[in-house]
C-alpha cells in the first residue's frame, strides 16, 4: 500500500504519513488485516462528531510487532496482536475503578482521536493490545475484535433467559456473529434486517424466524438486539418483546427514536438499554470463548487498494457478512 488511507470530509483518501515510532508502552505493528466496521463508515460520513481529521480509520487490527517502546514490558516482535476500539482510559475515574472503563469520560478511541489500521503500521500501548496465537487466522481473528465483543457485551445486557428467543434487528458483521453466540448457548434467533444477502447469511446460520427490518415475528421475544443505526426501529422491537424483555440499543450511532407511548413500548417491565464501547475484560472473556466455540464471522477480504470500495459495499448494503482489509489480498 503506497501511504495510509485517511478519512476527512467523508470520502477516504490515500496520504504519505509518516511511519510512527513507539513512545512510551506503545507497540507499532504491522497490520495484516483489519475489520471494516460501521464505525468507521461513522466516522467517514461525518456522523459521528470530528475529533481528528484527517484520520485514519480501523479498530479491528490484526497484526505483528515490529518495534516497542522504552517502557514496554511483555509484548516482543514478532507477535501476533489485535487492536480494537478502546485505545486508553484515565484508570482513575470512578467509572474505569469500578470496572466500567467504557463509560471513562477521557476515553480515547482507535481510529477518531489516533489513526487506526487502514494503513501499514498502527500503535497500540501494550496494556490496550490483545495478545492473539501464533497461528490465528487474521481474517477470522479481525471482526472479533469489535463486531464480535460489541455483540458479546450487548447479548450480555440482553438478559436473554436459557433457551429463550432473540431478535436482532440488523444482521450484519455484529449480528450474524452474536446470533452464532446465542444459539451455540441453546436461543433461537429471529433475525429483521433489510437486504436479500444479509436475510439469506441469517437463514443458512439457522436463524428460526428471518423476515425484513420491520417483520413482526411469530412468536414475542425474550431479549432483542437492535445493530442497524435506525431509531424507527426502536419502538418496532419494543412491541415484539414480551412483558419483561429487554431491548438492546448496540450502535455508536442512531437515526433519531420516534416518539412512544408508556403503555404500548414500556410497561409490563420491559427494559431499553444501551451498549457504549467495551472494556478491556469483555474483550478478554469474548476472545477466550470465541476459541472455545471456534466463533469465525463468515468475512470477505478486500485488498487495502480497494478499501474506498469495501467501505461502499457496507454503506450501501450490497456485502453481507464481515468486510475485511487484507494484505496483498
Amino acid at each position: 500500500m503506497d501511504g495510509w488511507i485517511t478519512a476527512g470530509d467523508g470520502r477516504l483518501t490515500t496520504s504519505p504519513l509518516p511511519d510512527p515510532e513507539p513512545t512510551g508502552d506503545e507497540l507499532v505493528v504491522e497490520v495484516i488485516a483489519c475489520g471494516v466496521c460501521r464505525t468507521d463508515l461513522h466516522v467517514i460520513d461525518g456522523e459521528l462528531p470530528q475529533h481528528r481529521s484527517p484520520v485514519v480509520p480501523g479498530h479491528q487490527v490484526v497484526g505483528r510487532v515490529v518495534s516497542t517502546g522504552p517502557r514496554v514490558r511483555r509484548a516482543h516482535e514478532g507477535e501476533l496482536v489485535g487492536i480494537a476500539w478502546l485505545r486508553s482510559t484515565c484508570g482513575s475515574c470512578r467509572w474505569c475503578r469500578s470496572g466500567r472503563e467504557n463509560l471513562c469520560p477521557d476515553a480515547t478511541f482507535t481510529g477518531w482521536d489516533a489513526d487506526g489500521g487502514y494503513a501499514d503500521l498502527a500503535t497500540v500501548s501494550e496494556s490496550f493490545a490483545y495478545p492473539l496465537p501464533a497461528g490465528a487466522d487474521p481474517v477470522a481473528i479481525a471482526p472479533l475484535l469489535c463486531a464480535g465483543i460489541i455483540g458479546y457485551r450487548a447479548l450480555r445486557r440482553a438478559n436473554l433467559p436459557p433457551g429463550g428467543r432473540l431478535g436482532i434487528y440488523g444482521f450484519g458483521s455484529s449480528a450474524h456473529l452474536t446470533a452464532r453466540l446465542a444459539m451455540a448457548a441453546g436461543a433461537t434467533v429471529a433475525a429483521m434486517t433489510r437486504g436479500e444477502g444479509n436475510r439469506e447469511l441469517a437463514r443458512e446460520l439457522g436463524a428460526e424466524f428471518v423476515g425484513g427490518e420491520r417483520a413482526v415475528p411469530p412468536e414475542p421475544l425474550d431479549a432483542a438486539i437492535v445493530f442497524a443505526p435506525a431509531g424507527g426501529l426502536v419502538p418496532v422491537a419494543l412491541e415484539a418483546t414480551a412483558p419483561g424483555g429487554t431491548v438492546v440499543l448496540a450502535g455508536i450511532h442512531m437515526t433519531d427514536i420516534p416518539a412512544m407511548t408508556y403503555a404500548e413500548h414500556l410497561f409490563l417491565e420491559r427494559d431499553l438499554r444501551s451498549v457504549t464501547a467495551n472494556t478491556r475484560a469483555d474483550g478478554d472473556e469474548f476472545l477466550r470463548l470465541a476459541r472455545t466455540l471456534d466463533l469465525r464471522p463468515t468475512a470477505t477480504p478486500y485488498p487495502f487498494a480497494r478499501a474506498a470500495e469495501a467501505v461502499d459495499d457496507l454503506r450501501s448494503g450490497r456485502a453481507s457478512g464481515s468486510l475485511v482489509l487484507v494484505r496483498d489480498a
